[in-house]
């Protein structure tokens, strides 16, 4: 095993660790792709929500009191009271490679896991490593890499990875289970969505589409550094200015796409939510790619679970029907707050780039979305 795996710093992401794998990816030969490893890439490996539902349906609720979020309402992640004052949240993700680069694939894998607890106002503190890895046939450096970029972006958001777990498996998967720390009274759920509110969404919509069309050799590296990028980003900066700005309810946009966790919302809330197809930010090129047919399977397995509670106006055309819907791996938050709050957020994450209001919270049919 090569020393120069573990002599390096992860402050800036991009460490020493980054420079000796590029250049063992040099080495004619040695190169594998990730994502051919694995049948559904990221969070569109998820089972549909459909049929998570029916096999949930027969377990015991929770009756102790200080669990405050459980499953009922498909929230982001699960809140316990310790004490008046202090509550933990919990929450589990891991995936198979949604990208080729090892590293970059421990990036976005981390981001992802950590985003639900920034999904209900939280502070993550602590982490546990959940892997799946082949050894054998892709190699302990490898698996160093993914580990390193996990490592990269647990600082990034000053978690403490405190351990782990691993299997073999001959596919790689990799993951975090997050715990956090927030106020019993200061919890934003996904089920507090008011009518009047606007719904912001704070990063561009198609990952799904862009990482398929890597992997069919359609796209390159340059028209994927977009979405990398944003999957690697931490939610940290849009979580602290909702709390800010007063924000009623939240959910972070994963693979259920933006119309499903618009619909678990809805539902929890027991209100109807309208967004404006046109205003929903979207990666360059991703509407062409869905013309030519790129739509990766876990986006057409949603776009039939949705079909029951979305209406969508006759102008909408199919394209964005279909973006819609589409598995995102670690996306932005779904945020309902009042109007005042809205433009406020807008103006904090200006520099982002990538905020933007997307609708609107009615007093309507519960659990129903209208996309004009």
């Amino acid at each position: 095993m090569n020393s120069k795996f573990f002599d390096t710093t992860l402050s800036d992401g991009r460490s020493a660790l980054r420079g000796v794998f590029d250049a063992m990816l040099q080495t004619p030969g040695t190169r594998v792709r990730l994502t051919s490893l694995s049948a559904c890439a990221g969070c569109a490996a998820k089972v549909p929500a459909s049929e998570l539902a029916l096999a949930l349906r027969g377990l015991p609720a929770p009756t102790d009191p200080n669990v405050l979020v459980g499953i009922s309402t498909s929230d982001d992640a699960g809140v316990y009271r310790l004490t008046d004052e202090l509550a933990i949240v919990q929450t589990v993700d891991f995936f198979t490679p949604i990208v080729d680069d090892p590293y970059d694939f421990g990036r976005i894998a981390a981001a992802n896991a950590i985003s639900d607890i920034y999904a209900m106002g939280g502070t993550p503190v602590s982490a546990l490593n959940i892997v799946a890895f082949p050894v054998a046939s892709l190699g302990i450096e490898v698996l160093a890499a993914i580990l390193a970029g996990g490592a990269a972006v647990a600082s990034e958001a000053r978690v403490s990875i405190l351990g782990g777990h691993t299997i073999k498996s001959d596919e790689p998967k990799y993951g975090m289970a997050v715990t956090g720390t927030i106020h019993p009274q200061r919890i934003v759920t996904n089920g507090e969505a008011r009518p009047g509110d606007l719904l912001l969404l704070t990063k561009p919509v198609g990952t799904g589409i862009l990482t398929t069309a890597h992997k069919r050799d359609l796209i390159d590296d340059r028209g994927l550094a977009a979405a990398i990028a944003s999957m690697a980003r931490l939610n940290d900066r849009a979580s602290a200015a909702m709390l800010a700005r007063g924000a009623h309810s939240a959910t972070d946009v994963t693979g259920y796409g933006v119309v499903g966790h618009a619909g678990e919302m809805a539902r929890a809330s027991g209100v109807a939510l309208a967004i404006d197809a046109h205003a929903v930010p979207l990666f360059d090129g991703v509407l062409e790619l869905i013309a030519r047919d790129v739509i990766p399977g876990g986006t057409l397995a949603n776009l039939g679970d949705h079909k029951p509670f979305v209406h969508y106006a006759d102008g909408v055309e199919t394209a964005r029907r279909v973006v819609l819907s589409d598995a995102q791996t670690s996306g932005g938050l779904l945020i309902a707050i009042p109007r005042y709050g809205a433009e406020r957020m807008l103006a904090d994450l200006r520099d982002l780039g990538t905020v933007a209001i997307v609708g609107e919270v009615l007093d309507g049919p519960s659990g129903t979305i209208f996309v004009r």
